[in-house]
């Protein structure tokens, strides 16, 4: 009867730590792990696509994490994403003239916006606007230009061969 116990114990002991590995490794993947209350200052990004790119996205600068995506929005005047970021206040020296892109990590990886230093001595501030965004990649996008191009030679071929 004891050894029956004791069995059940060490059952349980190891259910329950699968149980919370696979809580912890549900947390990473969905990078709930990286919301935090760091001070940071916002500054306002417009892209004609976001593609998928989601709040608590990362923002990069030379692949490091400076900062996340805040909000989302649509501006209804001019048909574009408008896109709030939250950069860490310990990178308060960006150059004025920065830019943003929108990446994807790995081939369909989560997007990501990259921020690429300018040269401009002046240093963005609280609330400014990032001037020179690039929209993301789309892949259906590219199929279907490919796509297009591949069956526009083609004709252009079987026209030129009669």
């Amino acid at each position: 009867m004891f050894h029956n116990r004791t069995l059940e114990i060490s059952v349980g002991i190891f259910v329950a730590l699968g149980l919370a590995a696979i809580f912890i490794l549900a947390i990473k993947v969905s990078n709930l792990s990286n919301f935090s209350d760091a001070a940071g200052y916002p500054l306002e990004a417009r892209f004609d696509n976001i593609g998928g790119l989601k709040v608590q996205a990362p923002v990069t600068m030379a692949g490091v994490r400076v900062g996340r995506v805040e909000q989302i929005g649509f501006d209804s005047t001019t048909y574009e994403a408008v896109v709030m970021l939250k950069i860490n206040n310990e990178y308060n020296k960006l150059p004025l003239d920065s830019s943003a892109s929108i990446f994807t990590s790995g081939l369909l990886g989560e997007q990501y916006i990259a921020l690429e230093a300018g040269g401009d001595p002046e240093y963005l501030k609280a609330n400014d606007h990032l001037i020179m965004t690039q929209s993301a990649l789309v892949l259906e996008q590219l199929i279907g230009q490919f796509l297009f191009k591949t069956a526009a030679e083609g004709s252009d071929k079987t026209e030129g061969g009669q």
